[in-house]
């Protein structure tokens, strides 16, 4: 099975991945976490992501979907994929449907957490407090200004695949402001 994970910054789809893969052995592809492993993996693929990150470029679309590939093809996912960070852009969403027709499989669900920015922002607000308030470090991500300008990315470049995947009949809208057994709950509904 192979999901997509959709939402704004902070409406909990790392830590619905973290879930699906301890409780179903899926594989969380991760673009930020693969970016980084491959930059120092010494394989030709490695060597161009680390010479495009040494440049201070952004890495192409074509050099993430490689590394996707890569992944796809080791296998190694007895319950499938879930895609984190990815796709971001309907350029992507069209690479990643070609690259799985390509290799005979499908995308199985695109599941929206659904969230209202207010109580979002309140949200990842309070998260911080709450590290804080633990002795712990809060991401340096979780403040204010930051968070908006997160949103006002995801807004411009990735809310439209909620659209395209709706209008390809694999969306599925669920509310991401419950708690988290609530949407592990909902997802394993529309999991099955």
């Amino acid at each position: 099975m192979n999901i997509i994970l959709l939402g704004p910054p902070g409406a909990g789809k790392g830590t619905q991945a973290q879930r699906l893969v301890e409780s179903r052995d899926m594989m969380q592809l991760s673009t930020g976490d693969m970016l980084r492993a491959a930059r120092t993996s010494g394989t030709e693929m490695g060597k161009m992501v680390a010479g495009v990150m040494d440049r201070g470029e952004l890495v192409t679309d074509e050099i993430v979907i490689g590394l996707i590939r890569e992944k796809l093809e080791t296998g190694g996912a007895k319950g499938g994929y879930i895609f984190d960070g990815f796709p971001r852009t309907l350029a992507q969403a069209d690479a990643l449907g070609a690259l799985l027709a390509e290799l005979g499989q499908n995308l199985d669900y695109a599941i929206e957490l659904a969230v209202n920015d207010e109580i979002l922002v309140t949200r990842i607000l309070g998260r911080a407090a709450d590290a804080i308030a633990a002795g712990e470090t809060a991401r340096a991500d979780d403040n204010e200004e930051s968070l908006k300008t997160r949103l006002m990315a995801y807004y411009k470049q990735t809310s439209p695949l909620i659209g395209y995947y709706h209008a390809k009949g694999d969306l599925t809208s669920l509310n991401g402001l419950g708690t988290m057994d609530a949407v592990a709950a909902d997802i394993a509904r529309v999991l099955g």
